[in-house]
Order: C-alpha cells, then sequence, then structure tokens
C-alpha cells in the first residue's frame, strides 16, 4: 500500500456563517463554499433550477427532427452504450419518446462482437429494418465515418454525447455536447443519461408530453454508476432521483436494490456507486447489456425479478473474474513493464469485460497511468485508467496516428491499435507519461476536510453532513481527521482477517471504527493513532450509532 499524502485543510473563518461550526465551515470552503451566497445556493440546490435545455448546441436541430418524425410516422432508434450510463439513458429516452407518440425502439451493440459505440454494420441493419432516425446516448461523439456511411444510407443520426469530442464533429443532423468548444451550456458535467435528460425535456418544453419526474431515479442511477461530478445541476438531479428512487415505483430497480440488500427507503449515492451500478454494468461488461435494459423497462414485477437475478449473478462472476484477472495484469506488469511512469499490459487471455477495473486496481495499487488490453489476433482492444497528474485522453489523442480508436476522458478512457503499433504506442504514450509527470512526487493524497476532536461529533453534525448529500465524485464525503486517539481495542474481521475493527477513545468520546482493508496493520498497530474517516451512522439489530469508517491512519 503506497503510503498517503495526506493534504490539510486551511483554517476556517468562523464568523463567515452564524449556526455553523468553524470544522462544518471548513467543509464547506473545501468546496469552494466561501461566502454566504454560495452557501446557500448549494445547499438549497432542488430539483427545478435546472438551465434551459435549449441552450445546449443543436438541441432545437435534434426537437425539430424529432417531432418530424413523429407527424411523419417514422421510426427512431435510440442507440446506447453497454455500461450504466448507456442503459438507463436507454430506457429513459426510448420511455420517453414512445409516451409522446413516436414509433421507438433501442439498440446497444454487444462489447464481444461489435464493441463500442456506433458501428456501420448495425446501422445499415436498423436502415434496413425501417429505422429513419438513430438517436444515440453516451456514445457518437467521434463517430465520423460511421456518420457519414449513415449519411449515404439516408439514415438521419442525432448524436448525445458527454465524451470529449474530437477536432471536427461528426455529421449528424445534431450533435448534443456540452464539452462542444462552441456549445455555450453553462455545465460541461452532465452524464449521458443526464443529456438524454435534456433532450426529452427539450422535446416535453416544445410540445407536451408527460412530467419527467418519474425518470429522475434512471438518471441518478447512471450520473452516479458513470462518476459524473455531483455538483450544480447533477447535485439537483441525483438528490431528487434518489427521492424517486427510494419511492421504488420502478419494478426492475425495486427487484435490482432487494438483491443488492437495499430496503426501501435506504439508498443512497453510495448504494448506486457500490450495488445498483455494478450490476447494472455486469451485463455488459459479461453478456449482453440487453438485459440492463430489459430490467429498466420491464413493468412486470416477475419480469424484473428474473433480470434483476441475472444480473446479481453476472456480477458475482464479474467480482471473480477481476481478481483472477488482476493477479495475471499484476504480475505481468512486475515482469514486463518497460516505464516507471505509466504501465501497459496485454494478454490474449484478458477478459475484455473487466478490463477497465483492472487498469483502475492496478492504478490504486501502483498510483501511476495504466493501460491494460487484450490481444485478439491482429488488434489489441484495451481500457485505460490514469491519475489526476496524466490526462489519459488527451495522452491517446498524441497518439491517434497509431490507434485504431479511442475515448473518454480526463482520467479514464477506451482504445485499440493493432498488434504491429503496439511498441511504437508503448514508446510514445511512455515518453509522454515521463515528460509530464517529471518532478512530481507520484504519491496519492488524501484531501482532509476538517480536523475534528471526537467531543464535536454528535447527531448534528451528521445532519450537517446530510445535508452536503448526494455525496460522490466532484462532492466527496467529508473527511475528517483526529489526533491523539487512544486505541482501545482492535481485532480482525472479514474473510482472511482483511479489515480491522477497532474501539478508539478520544476527547472523551469513544467510537467504534472499521478499517477496510487494514487488517495486515493489526500487529504493528501503536496505541495512539491519527485517523482520517468519515462519519457514518451505523444500524445494528435496530440500534443506530455513530461509527467512523477509517480511511487512512498513522502513528503519532
Amino acid at each position: 500500500m503506497i503510503e498517503k499524502r495526506w493534504i490539510g485543510p486551511e483554517p476556517a473563518r468562523s464568523e463567515l456563517v452564524s449556526g455553523l461550526t468553524a470544522p462544518q465551515l471548513a467543509i464547506l470552503e473545501r468546496r469552494g463554499l466561501n461566502t454566504e451566497r454560495k452557501i446557500e445556493a448549494f445547499m438549497d440546490r432542488h430539483y427545478g433550477q435546472e438551465t434551459d435545455p435549449f441552450q445546449l448546441r443543436d438541441m432545437d436541430r435534434a426537437v425539430d427532427r424529432l417531432e418530424a418524425a413523429r407527424a411523419g410516422e417514422e421510426r427512431v432508434v435510440v442507440f446506447g452504450d453497454y455500461d450504466a450510463d448507456g442503459t438507463t439513458a436507454t430506457a429513459l429516452l426510448t420511455r420517453v419518446l414512445s409516451s409522446l407518440g413516436l414509433d421507438t425502439g433501442w439498440y446497444i451493440p454487444n462489447r464481444f462482437t461489435e464493441g463500442y459505440g456506433l458501428n456501420p454494420n448495425a446501422l445499415a441493419e436498423l436502415r434496413k429494418a425501417g429505422a429513419a432516425v438513430v438517436v444515440t446516448v453516451d456514445c457518437g461523439i467521434r463517430s465520423n465515418e460511421v456518420v457519414e456511411s449513415a449519411n449515404a444510407l439516408g439514415l438521419d443520426l442525432i448524436i448525445t454525447d458527454h465524451h470529449l469530442p474530437g477536432p471536427e464533429l461528426p455529421p449528424a443532423v445534431a450533435v448534443i455536447n456540452p464539452n462542444r468548444k462552441d456549445d455555450p451550456y453553462p455545465f460541461k458535467g452532465l452524464s449521458g443519461v443526464g443529456l438524454a435528460y435534456k433532450l426529452a425535456e427539450g422535446l416535453v418544453q416544445s410540445s407536451g408530453g408527460e412530467d419527467l419526474e418519474q425518470y429522475l431515479d434512471l438518471v441518478a442511477v447512471g450520473t452516479v454508476a458513470d462518476l459524473a461530478p455531483l455538483i450544480d445541476e447533477n447535485r439537483s438531479l441525483v438528490g431528487a432521483g434518489i427521492e424517486v428512487l427510494n419511492d421504488a415505483a420502478r419494478p426492475g430497480l425495486r427487484a435490482l436494490s432487494e438483491f443488492a440488500g437495499y430496503s426501501q427507503g435506504s439508498i443512497t449515492s453510495s448504494s448506486i456507486g457500490f450495488g445498483l451500478g455494478p450490476r447494472l454494468n455486469a451485463a455488459g461488461r459479461l453478456a449482453d447489456a440487453g438485459v440492463a435494459v430489459g430490467l429498466l423497462l420491464a413493468t412486470d414485477g416477475s419480469e424484473a425479478w428474473e433480470h434483476a437475478g441475472t444480473l446479481d449473478r453476472l456480477n458475482r462472476e464479474r467480482q471473480q473474474l477481476t481478481i483472477e484477472t488482476l493477479e495475471r495484469a499484476r504480475t505481468i506488469a512486475l515482469e514486463e513493464s518497460q516505464s516507471e511512469d505509466l504501465l501497459v499490459v496485454a494478454d490474449e487471455e484478458f477478459h475484455e469485460g473487466v478490463l477497465g477495473l483492472v487498469a483502475g486496481r492496478l492504478v490504486e495499487e501502483f498510483y501511476r497511468p495504466v493501460l491494460v488490453a487484450r490481444i485478439e489476433g491482429d488488434v489489441l482492444r484495451g481500457s485505460a485508467r490514469s491519475i489526476p497528474e496524466f490526462h489519459i485522453t488527451e495522452a491517446l489523442q498524441a497518439c491517434d496516428d497509431l490507434l485504431l480508436r479511442f475515448g473518454g476522458h480526463a482520467q479514464a478512457a477506451g482504445f485499440s491499435l493493432r498488434v504491429t503499433d503496439r511498441q511504437a504506442f508503448v514508446d510514445r504514450i511512455s515518453e509522454l507519461a515521463a515528460d509530464r509527470l517529471a518532478g512530481l512526487e507520484l504519491r496519492p493524497s488524501l484531501v482532509i476536510d476538517a480536523n475534528v476532536d471526537f467531543d464535536q461529533l454528535d447527531d448534528d453534525f451528521m445532519a450537517f453532513i446530510d445535508r452536503l448529500q448526494p455525496c460522490g465524485q466532484g462532492n466527496p464525503y467529508p473527511l475528517l481527521s483526529t489526533s491523539s486517539v487512544e486505541v482501545r481495542s482492535k481485532r480482525t474481521v472479514g474473510q482472511g482477517g482483511r479489515h480491522l475493527k477497532l474501539t478508539v477513545r478520544q476527547a472523551g468520546r469513544v467510537f467504534d471504527a472499521i478499517a477496510f482493508g487494514f487488517g495486515d496493520q493489526a500487529g504493528a498497530l501503536p496505541d495512539r493513532l491519527e485517523l482520517a474517516y468519515r462519519l457514518e451512522r451505523n444500524e445494528f439489530r435496530g440500534a443506530v450509532s455513530l461509527q467512523l469508517n477509517v480511511q487512512d491512519l498513522r502513528p503519532l
């Protein structure tokens, strides 16, 4: 385990807002909320404050084309990605278009036989089957040649995608992406399902239709699962979506929640990130993402339960496959790595569905950019995960002449290339990493929001944390630190004693604490520590108490 660098908070200005303690103000200031106006806007943001969808470039063109399709009784197909963001977006837009009277179908490519995103064969088949318009969700922004081939078939494409565009936009009827250089939309962090929702908003705003609030559970699940930042517009959409999710009106998500062990009313953003999202993603990783879409579109409880059971089984298989692939990838990385700054691992035995997960685990372990690929004949197909210091998609852009396809975000991307170009690619991207990471101390950072004493931790403090929800990417769960903590008791728990259970005391207060993954430190643990932790509620046999979820510890 790489030793983390703790970044402490700046002293909070306790006079900023009356009624808040210094640690609470420090938590807010860490999020850039340093005036009373900003704090009020953040705390009071709610559904209904979203930006007009027609501020998105090409929204008017997309709405006009879909209204023409309805008037002309043309067939419209929603074309999605196979991850949780893509499947929720597909289900949402399919339902909304159908409710507005459009002849609507959906299509998601198979990861293993078709690969990511738009492909000409699928579009040709859709055209042959009668489709006149294809609306992409969560894909298509770099599919210029495929869009050109679709145009030649007389198929109109509307692209909605939140991934970073290339130098030129695809020649579609409309390209909706807030990350376009010419797009005035103020918030750039919408997910794929968030953009699908904005298109639905535009349609309903233009021609009327049903209340869209019922679809916010899908927006919440896709947005959180895709690690979109939970700030600004996403904060209100996800917050309201979690309320809809806890009402358990959608049979598919209700069934999936039960398989994940969540009771009605208990779901949070963390439940989505660790329970619902991975199960939805498992379909596209190991089998056919259509199972996930089927679950989300299900109106019958028994059908939903069957789909949820399949997803739960696939997720267990995915977990085991990830462990096995990670062990193999780690061995190759240690034996064959050609760079100290970046890891590139490729093997014919890797399962394509878990490459991104394995890359992410290796980033956590080595704190370096990692590319993991499967060798399929004369082609490598892979996933990349990175650290904040290295923009992986920009690096891939600098290697575009060696790549068949690529796309993604700052810290996550997908790519493919010919085996014959492998060494040239590894050499170039390794050189880029060496140049951009030169002189940096590459250690993961632990950003402490506030230093507190245990006697400051009470139900009021927990209620303050609740007001910061939903927490996640861009709005992390508050991380607290406390010094001079006395260890009263310790024991290992979990399979193989992987985790550490503690009873700790400071400032006259005693708390239970759990430190996941720290079981190997039990023997050498000193009597006094400094802890970095999250304050959480723990429910056991009907009794609710506060406990510490330890993220790191260090001896005094």
